[in-house]
């Protein structure tokens, strides 16, 4: 009998969004993060201004933003549904979107790398085009389209703890490594250049040291050399017995 074929488990594609969107009940915000300060842009059904706030690193305030906002697209005849905020991954973590899911928010954290940017040698670069960026590449996402941007998995608390011991092993494997090359640099040449500060038994000067191989009194032969050794090419073939006894001579 044949073997029932296994199902296929459900690939979890990241790089666009499958739930539908409708833009006249989505309220929409892109974060920019940084360390002093949290710049907020927001698209708002019904309202025609695309509005930007400045905000503290403060969740708390971010918050109180997201439900007046929410009160102005009400107010403009629009009744929200579904409130989606994303910001690019970063030093911050996952912290801020498993905070907002748990406030009944849509919270996704954009792949930094995946967002197309101008390749131009010198181009400007603020935290308020960075919002304009984000809030187009986070907009296609929504739309289905591919190619816009890439979401990131937001794991649990217990998950991204237990990453941290790896991670910091990394960063302490490169000191390490930056440490011994600092500590070699200035014996480049010398006879210490060989030894390894990290080993438990560094090689001392003196095992270091290259001594000259002694010269072999007899040199070694192979089979198909026919010729004599001491310099003298010229010498008539002989047999064994008369070339060993030339040999020892």
């Amino acid at each position: 009998m044949r073997k029932p074929k296994k199902q296929k488990k459900p690939l979890n594609d990241l790089s666009r969004s499958l739930t539908p969107f409708d833009p006249n009940q989505t309220l929409i915000g892109v974060v920019e993060l940084s360390k002093k300060s949290w710049l907020v842009a927001g698209i708002i059904p019904g309202v025609e201004r695309q509005p930007l706030k400045k905000l503290p690193t403060d969740e708390n305030e971010l918050l109180k933003l997201l439900e007046r906002w929410r009160a102005e697209a009400e107010k403009a005849g629009h009744k929200i549904t579904h409130t989606t905020v994303a910001f690019e991954a970063g030093r911050d973590g996952f912290w801020l979107a498993r905070w907002l899911r748990a406030r009944g928010i849509e919270a996704h954290v954009i792949h930094a790398a995946s967002v197309a940017v101008s390749r131009e040698h010198r181009r400007a670069k603020t935290d308020r085009l960075d919002t304009q960026l984000l809030k187009r590449a986070f907009l296609g996402w929504l739309r289905g389209e591919r190619d816009h941007c890439k979401m990131c998995a937001i794991p649990t608390f217990a998950e991204e703890d237990a990453r941290r011991p790896h991670r910091e092993r990394e960063t302490l494997v490169g000191e390490h490594t930056t440490i011994i090359n600092r500590s070699r640099r200035p014996w480049r040449g010398s006879v210490f250049a060989a030894s390894t500060p990290s080993s438990r038994r560094p090689r001392s000067a003196s095992n270091s040291c290259a001594r000259p191989r002694a010269s072999l009194s007899r040199p070694i032969r192979s089979r198909s050399c026919s010729a004599t050794w001491h310099g003298s090419s010229s010498l008539p073939s002989r047999s064994s017995r008369s070339r060993r006894r030339a040999w020892n001579n």
